[in-house]
């Protein structure tokens, strides 16, 4: 065995809350959304989505809530992946069944709240699409200034940020009009009016989520708010480090480990892990890792059970039948039949290549880069982004709506990121 030297793990800014803490406050936030969540998985009121009239005014009811806190705490249960929908049925999401015993759960299923705020508080009525999506593509930046400031931040400090920011867009984008062109109204009497207007949306928006707090006159982070914006600080400027002691680890940590290995190294981890354990046990724990909610641990589960060979295989047969991991069996079955691992896509259906591809985005999203979520639409069986849209809204996977606010928020031609948008609100609302 080859020791393997690491960096520390990056520590949080001083003064940031412990996990269990920031748990605690997450958990505060997402109440509502929880008890609706439990209300909805209770098989004598089974949810559906959008909620009907019927079981809303049941949980208003049995929850001594109304209907437009039933309505919104719906909305984040879906977001946070409390609730996941499978067709027009609401089931409990993993997060949910983990929720008073996994911090970690909790903290993912707030950050994915986090991420969909402009989902969760409706942009202004009359405002062009395309300024609504300008103003979601440069909060990164007004929430980056308000974590390395370390407290409030006043909102003209703010405003011009965002006006810069949105200036930067444009200069990209080079955006020059050609012959004469028809301008919408103005909400606004000039540009700096509408950032205003877009940034009071913005802050609203993530002040609802738990994110910030609102004062006269500014803004300031809350602990949730300044722990998720530094994570994604970290995981842009931290390089990946190698892991260590894989063979002592519990299977999602070790994977975990071995996530930004290259294949042949990684392969060595594995059998190194492998050759410690019975392989039953190995193939069990491997197996139980990829039924959880992590898309990048049931991917490299999978290729773990690649080196077990032989002895996987009636085990991964057996789980064809669960559709989350129905794609992941069939490769895998394909390939220790002896088909060439490029050719064994050809194995899936189009509605599981698309769930698949759904699924991997989720990993990329969780855990990977923003250009590399940006590749990921070059290996989309579809071949159009219109086609793709259509068939992933259809394919009901329980991250859709995550994946393609991910996927919106990362991709630089603004006319697609509004179809990706629009597509993730029209998943997202149940419409068409």
């Amino acid at each position: 065995m080859t020791t393997r030297r690491t960096r520390p793990a990056p520590r949080p800014p001083e003064g940031t809350p412990p996990p269990a803490e920031l748990a605690r406050q997450a958990r505060a936030v997402l109440a509502d959304a929880v008890r609706i969540a439990h209300w909805a998985a209770d098989g004598t009121s089974p949810g559906s989505a959008p909620l009907a009239a019927q079981a809303l005014e049941r949980a208003s009811a049995a929850m001594e809530l109304s209907p437009a806190q039933v309505l919104a705490g719906w909305d984040r249960a879906r977001l946070a992946g409390l609730i996941e929908m499978h067709g027009d049925t609401a089931r409990p999401g993993w997060r949910l069944r983990a929720w008073d015993r996994d911090d970690s759960a909790v903290l993912r299923g707030w950050v994915a709240l986090f991420d969909a705020w402009s989902l969760v508080h409706a942009s202004p009525d009359g405002i062009e699409a395309t300024a609504v999506a300008e103003a979601v593509e440069a909060v990164p930046q007004v929430l980056s200034l308000l974590q390395l400031s370390a407290g409030a931040v006043t909102v003209p400090a703010l405003l011009d940020l965002l006006g810069q920011r949105v200036a930067e867009l444009h200069e990209e984008r080079c955006e020059v009009p050609y012959g004469p062109q028809e301008q919408p109204a103005p909400v606004a009497g000039d540009p700096a009016d509408l950032n205003a207007l877009l940034l009071d949306w913005a802050l609203e928006g993530l002040a609802s989520v738990g994110a910030l707090t609102l004062g006269a006159g500014h803004a300031t982070l809350t602990p949730l708010g300044n722990w998720a914006v530094w994570v994604k600080l970290e995981q842009i400027c931290v390089a990946a480090q190698s892991p260590a002691g894989n063979i002592e680890q519990s299977a999602a940590d070790m994977l975990l480990g071995c996530a930004r290995l290259t294949p042949g190294p990684a392969r060595a981890e594995y059998r190194a892990w492998l050759a410690a354990r019975p392989v039953g046990s190995a193939v069990a724990e491997l197996l139980a890792v990829a039924r959880g909610e992590d898309a990048l641990l049931r991917g490299l589960a999978f290729e773990a059970l690649r080196v077990v060979g032989a002895p996987a295989e009636p085990v991964v047969r057996s789980v064809v039948t669960e559709a989350p991991l129905r794609p992941y069996a069939l490769l895998w079955l394909a390939e220790y039949e002896g088909t060439d691992p490029d050719d064994a896509q050809d194995v899936l259906s189009r509605e599981e290549a698309t769930w698949l591809w759904v699924d991997t985005a989720a990993a990329v999203a969780d855990h990977g880069e923003t250009g590399l979520l940006v590749r990921h639409l070059d290996s989309a069986v579809q071949g159009t982004v219109p086609a793709l849209l259509d068939e992933v809204r259809a394919v009901g996977h329980p991250r859709t709506v995550q994946v393609l606010v991910a996927l919106a928020a990362a991709h630089p031609d603004p006319a697609l990121a509004k179809a990706v948008r629009r597509a993730a609100f029209q998943v997202h609302t149940g419409g068409v």
